[in-house]
């Protein structure tokens, strides 16, 4: 117990107790589903004065065989189910048709060759091609070849100055957890042995002797599940074994740091590191990399605002942060005496949001106008240099180089339109198509429209609307709302593969740019973060109250859908409004609020959730809204898809698990409760082409089945 009564009682037995759900049968249609037994324990914990039941905690051992025969028995229930839905196998066809096309990425050079990443249509992976000249294309590193199965994939490459050597990260399983392997760029051989046990990592090179990455302890306990909250920042000298690598920053158990990163400025002149012990919020230091043993210099020591150099002349350094500016600004300071109060504006704070890139010596910040983008110029005095008119109205990326580039690269999309790549003339502005891909899908069939609709305090909030040109509002369009809502991440316009197939069956997806997200800057964000995480929630059902009442759809043809921060969305939203939609699409979602900071890194999602041990005032909000804590009895929810992977250890599948077992515990009337666990996967990134079709179909025929979609159009 301490004075400041974090936990004034924590108790946890966990026993067996002689209890299981019972089977249930379902009936929906002519599918006819059979729950699984599920056994409950005596699990209690006690916050303060209240016990919690906790009877699915052991689902959360990913070890046991139990929990393993568990998910195999889900499994088999869930694909029972989906497998009489008589269009599934026309939807992943379709899935399948449309994807099959070639996808290339911009280019980018480092020493004397040029990359790109290429798709041929469903490969699993991106395949890396190297160029030397014109007519010198070769494979540089196939992903698709480190495993039959597709589930290795190509997750970072970062390549040494004189782009001779590059070192690439590999993730096993949709894992988190990192190798990184070091090659010759000539002879794409392999140099050294493999660095193991690595996580949420750059790889930031120093000449051609070694580099900087970052990663924790491999944990005692598992390693998908155990928790890690002690970030380190270690320096690699090639040739060496990966035990004697260095602590530069990190490893200090009076103050731990959950995340800690580090980076070289592109002279190599300065050692950039960040420090910080939630998502939002760095300590700042330099270290001249010239001058043999030099201290670091703290730049920002509190965890206040989130400030990164994003370049340097000489030792004039030019720095994004959100300090005093919750939109973000770009200021200049001498790294002899770079504290804040030393701090001048270059670029200043506007009334929309900033993202700064660098290229051929200018900056381009993009700024998110109710999220779109806009895109300027500036030179290194600040100077406007030109508005870079886009080739329409959507989201840009990219806008990044080197400082000697003449050229840039930059893509274009928006939510009916495929990405597109642009080369960009730095001295002049102008741009041309660099590369558009050649899909089966006509683009000019479907239109988007940006409304603002009243969410339940009176703030406004825009959403962003696309289906097929003379859709017939009549209430009865099956229709896809999907958020996020956290994190200070701005959703904006981007096509889908995937989405696409959904809107040519005539479906309508709605997109609400929810509180929490970063869309209008930090007080957007804080906006929708712990004691006001609800204001997310309210956000979101008052998007789908908008799209009935103007009859773009009803409840009985609505699904939501969310993942991660969104899974907690969706359970959140079905829980407190079941009558809100007709079906929920609840992905790698954080439902039980009360334990996420237990598992891996979750505790420095804190910054946005707050924890159930910091006082009784948040243990009871984060209680009253928890997902896995609000399923009640007697109540007909939404027909659910909860879908997971057994190797996220991002937001752990036990989320998942004990969610999903709790539904189908106390559900009642004739909507299915599912779970879907895709195996040798984790929380998306790197998830195989193969994989993510059939999920979307899955997906896809879950939510018009239960919408009483009864044929579809065969494309």
């Amino acid at each position: 117990m301490n004075s400041l009564k974090l936990i004034l009682l924590a108790t946890l037995a966990v026993v067996p107790f002689k209890k299981s759900i019972k089977a249930q049968t379902l009936k929906k249609g002519n599918i006819t589903v059979n729950y699984p037994n599920t056994k409950k324990v005596d699990s209690i914990d006690t916050y303060f004065d209240t016990k919690v039941k906790d009877p699915y905690r052991w689902l959360e051992d990913d070890r046991s065989a139990e929990t393993e025969k568990w998910v195999n028995t889900q499994n088999k229930t869930t694909f029972s189910y989906l497998e009489k839905i008589p269009y599934r196998e026309t939807l992943r066809k379709r899935l399948e048709k449309l994807w099959n096309y070639e996808k290339i990425t911009a280019p980018f050079k480092e020493g004397k060759y040029t990359y790109y990443y290429k798709n041929n249509g469903l490969q699993n992976q991106y395949v890396l091609y190297q160029k030397k000249d014109q007519n010198s294309d070769e494979v540089f590193l196939d992903p698709n070849t480190f495993t039959k199965d597709g589930t290795t994939s190509l997750s970072s490459i970062n390549f040494s100055k004189d782009g001779s050597l590059a070192a690439y990260a590999i993730s096993e399983g949709g894992s988190d957890w990192r190798k990184v392997i070091t090659i010759d760029t000539e002879s794409k051989k392999i140099i050294e042995d493999t660095l193991v046990d690595i996580k949420f990592s750059g790889i930031s090179w120093k000449g051609n002797e070694g580099f900087y990455y970052s990663s924790y302890d491999k944990p005692d306990g598992s390693e998908l599940s155990a928790k890690t909250d002690q970030h380190k920042l270690y320096y690699h000298k090639l040739g060496t074994p990966q035990t004697s690598d260095v602590v530069i920053y990190g490893g200090n158990d009076i103050e731990k740091h959950r995340y800690v990163g580090g980076y070289l400025t592109e002279d190599e002149k300065f050692l950039v590191i960040t420090a910080a012990k939630s998502t939002s919020g760095n300590k700042l230091f330099i270290k001249d990399l010239t001058t043999p043993n030099s201290k670091l210099v703290c730049i920002i020591d509190n965890f206040d605002s989130d400030s990164y150099v994003i370049d340097n002349k000489d030792t004039k350094l030019y720095i994004s942060t959100n300090k005093n500016a919750p939109n973000k600004k770009i200021v200049t300071v001498d790294a002899s005496n770079p504290l804040p109060e030393n701090w001048k504006d270059l670029i200043p704070e506007t009334e929309n949001v900033l993202s700064a890139n660098i290229g051929g010596g200018y900056f381009f910040t993009e700024y998110t106008v109710d999220a779109i983008s806009k895109v300027y110029q500036y030179d290194y005095n600040g100077k406007l240099i030109r508005e870079i008119k886009l080739p329409g109205i959507g989201s840009a990326s990219g806008f990044s180089a080197k400082n000697t580039d003449k050229e840039l690269y930059f893509n274009f999309t928006n939510y009916n339109t495929p990405w597109c790549t642009y080369k960009y003339n730095i001295e002049t502005g102008k741009y041309n198509e660099y590369w558009k891909p050649k899909i089966d899908f006509d683009s000019e069939k479907y239109e988007s429209k940006q409304v603002f609709y009243t969410s339940k305090d009176g703030t406004k909030i825009p959403m962003i609307i696309t289906h097929k040109k003379g859709i017939k509002l009549d209430g009865k369009n099956p229709t896809i709302l999907y958020g996020y809502g956290g994190f200070n991440i701005s959703l904006t316009p981007s096509f889908s593969t995937p989405n696409s197939v959904w809107l040519e069956q005539g479906g309508i997806y709605a997109v609400a740019n929810l509180r929490g997200g970063g869309e209008y800057g930090k007080k957007w964000h804080v906006a929708g973060t712990k004691l006001k995480k609800q204001n997310v929630f309210d956000d979101f059902a008052a998007a789908a109250h908008f799209l009935t009442s103007e009859k773009y759809t009803s409840s009985d043809y609505l699904a939501i859908r969310g993942g991660s921060n969104g899974g907690l969305l969706v359970g959140a939203t079905l829980t407190q409004q079941p009558n809100l939609a007709k079906v929920a699409i609840c992905q790698v979602g954080v439902l039980d609020m009360l334990r996420y900071h237990t598992f891996t890194a979750g505790a420095g999602w804190a910054y946005d959730y707050g924890t159930a041990e910091e006082s009784k005032e948040m243990f009871e909000y984060l209680k009253k809204y928890s997902p896995l804590h609000n399923v009640k009895q007697g109540i007909e929810y939404p027909a659910t898809l909860v879908t997971t992977g057994d190797h996220d250890d991002r937001v752990v599948p036990a989320h998942s698990f004990k969610f999903a077992a709790t539904l189908q515990e106390y559900q009642t009337g004739i909507n299915p409760a599912l779970i879907r666990i895709e195996t040798n996967a984790g929380h998306g990134a790197g998830t195989p082409i193969s994989k993510t079709i059939e999920q979307y179909a899955d997906i896809f025929a879950f939510s018009l089945f239960n919408m009483g979609i009864k044929t579809i159009q065969k494309l």
